[in-house]
């Protein structure tokens, strides 16, 4: 029996005329310590680094991207050249004939100076239109903590369908919960979806940019 090649998803540049996302390499490392100053600036329900914590996250983002099933990405605001985050695709599943079904995005955080600018929509937007449009995805997976309801609400306004709590779904990853099962907060976006999801995000990034005089 020949066995199946393994399915894997890869990474490329993706880009907005706000932003580029480049998949994560070691050279990421200077400026995302840079974004990382304040990015965890209270008790965390999510794996955000800190300057002295970097080192080891960038080196469990690329780990985990060895075997093909995440793929990181350093973003970087293009006005200042500058790194202000990761973000990430994560969890693929497969159709039995190697088709992509479905990915999530996730693994994302941003340096305080770029959340709530046109920056994390945008980045959104890039990440959603390449699995749905390059990929062509059936679904797209969104999830967090279920406590936490700023990231909820974050979900929301992107364009993220909830579909319920999944009870004591994965690990924390809560300041303290070492080891501890988490309620985790399901939202997804279907192909169906996409075209209306994606005209509600170009218009988030484009008040958000104007609303910046960007």
């Amino acid at each position: 029996m020949v066995a199946s090649p393994p399915r894997r998803i890869a990474g490329q540049v993706l880009a907005h005329d706000l932003l580029r996302l480049e998949p994560l390499d070691p050279g990421h490392l200077p400026g995302l310590r840079e974004a990382a100053v304040g990015a965890r600036d209270r008790p965390s329900m999510a794996d955000v680094p800190t300057p002295g914590t970097i080192e080891a996250f960038v080196a469990r983002s690329l780990a985990r991207a060895e075997d093909g099933q995440y793929v990181p990405f350093a973003q970087i605001d293009l006005a200042s050249g500058r790194i202000v985050g990761h973000t990430a695709y994560l969890s693929p599943r497969f159709f039995a004939d190697g088709r992509l079904l479905a990915v999530e995005v996730g693994s994302s955080w941003l340096a305080p100076a770029a959340r709530g600018t046109a920056l994390n929509s945008a980045s959104k937007l890039v990440l959603f239109a390449h699995a749905f449009e390059d990929w062509d995805v059936a679904r797209l997976d969104i999830k967090t903590d279920a406590r936490n309801e700023r990231a909820r609400a974050g979900i929301a306004a992107v364009g993220g369908r909830f579909e319920g709590v999944l009870r004591a779904w994965q690990p924390s990853q809560a300041d303290g919960e070492d080891g501890v099962p988490r309620d985790t907060a399901m939202f997804s976006i279907t192909a169906g979806e996409w075209p209306g999801v994606r005209a509600r995000l170009s218009d988030r990034v484009e008040r958000k940019r104007r609303r910046a005089g960007v």
